[in-house]
This record gives C-alpha cells, structure tokens and sequence, in this order.
C-alpha cells in the first residue's frame, strides 16, 4: 500500500446508509411543509437548537418533540416531529459496506462518529457493519456532537486505545455527508471527503489509501 493514510472514520447517516434528508424531503412533500424546512430546523442555532440537544441527551423523546414542533410553529409550519424521527432509519449502501470490508480485511484501523438520538441497539441489521469498526463514538453517549472538535479528538482517543498504538488525526481519513462537520476534522488534520455521490467517494479514498474498494477489486 502507498497510501496517504492508515486510518479511517465514517459518519453512519448519510454515508454508510442513505441520507435522511431523502426522507426528510419525503415527509415534506406529504404533509405540505415547504422544501427544505427539516434541514432549515436543524441549521439555525445548531449549538442550542432542539435537535443538537437531543443528540446530546440533553432532552429525551418528549422534550426534543415539543422543542422542534414549536421550533416549526415558530416559523409558522405544522409539523409531527415522530415522523421526523421515523425518517432517520436509512438503508445500508452495499458500495460502502464493501469498501469497510476491504479496508478491514487491510488491516487499517476503522473508526465510526455519529450524531444518534439514542445509543445504537444491538442484536439488529446493523451487527454485521457495527462489529468492522475498532471504535464507535456516539453523540448520544458522550454529550458531545459534531461539528464540536471534542468529538473528533475522542474518537482518536478510543481508536488508539482500541488499536493500542497512537492514531493522530493526520493519519486519517473522514468521511461525512455534510460539509459543516467535515470543517472541524480537516482544522484537526484529518483527510475529509464530503460524500455526495458514494461512487466517488470511495474513488477518493481509495486513492488516500493506496488501494481499490469498489466490488472489481
């Protein structure tokens, strides 16, 4: 391998599985809302919003619906926050689960950061995936989000305790589906890819690795 990196960390929404922000558009369209109302909720005071204090287990399921449907009257929709949160179940990217294999089965060190509402569940679809990675790091677990740098730098911390041996933000890439949390990671060091298209995503970091991780491969 002549790669540019010896490590890798995934976001699971968006990037493993498919975006939610398809559902998210989904659910607009049936209930009238206007386009793009989900996502203008969860960007206006992302620190404080209802959303970034839910992941951060500062309000459980009642507290966060009450917060975002008022959030939304405030701008004067209607909305059913259970159906947002319904939308967040995703289908797995075979493409992507492939190239985890490879990079597996490469031996690199596989990290995983995400913004959940709850701790991820076992015994379920997603076993099979959660087990390729050495460490999984979860806003819900440890009060801290992305884009906040802390959660990046605990997600070096326990992929080097996971590995043990020291794993620095220059020696990995990130992937993430939207550019605000790709900002913080690149300022640490890390290589960051802004997955749009998956296709092309895994062709970029095949390229920081060294190696193939598509199915010809």
């Amino acid at each position: 391998m002549s790669g540019t990196v010896s490590a890798v960390v995934f976001d699971l929404g968006g990037v493993i599985t498919e975006s939610p922000m398809i559902a998210f558009a989904a659910y607009e369209r049936e209930a009238g809302l206007p386009d793009g109302l989900i996502r203008q909720l969860n960007s206006t005071d992302p620190h404080t919003n209802a959303w970034a204090r839910f992941e951060r287990n500062e309000l459980d399921v009642v507290g966060f619906s009450e917060a975002f449907e008022a959030e939304a009257a405030a701008l004067g929709h209607r909305l059913d926050a259970s159906r947002v949160l319904a939308a967040l179940r995703g289908e797995v990217r075979p493409a992507m689960v492939t190239a985890i294999r490879r990079l597996r089965e490469a031996g690199l060190p596989l990290g995983m950061v995400s913004n959940n509402v709850s701790p991820m569940e076992r015994g379920g679809r997603m076993d099979e995936i959660l087990d390729l990675f050495d460490a999984i790091v979860e806003s819900s677990i440890e009060g801290v989000r992305k884009p906040e740098p802390e959660i990046y730098r605990r997600t070096l911390v326990r992929l080097s305790e996971a590995v043990g041996r020291p794993i620095e933000a220059t020696d990995c890439a990130y992937l993430d589906d939207l550019g605000i949390n790709c900002k913080p990671a690149r300022a640490l060091g890390f290589s960051t890819i802004k997955v749009v298209d998956p296709t092309v995503a895994i062709a970029e970091l095949s390229a920081l690795v060294g190696f193939p991780l598509d199915d010809a491969a």
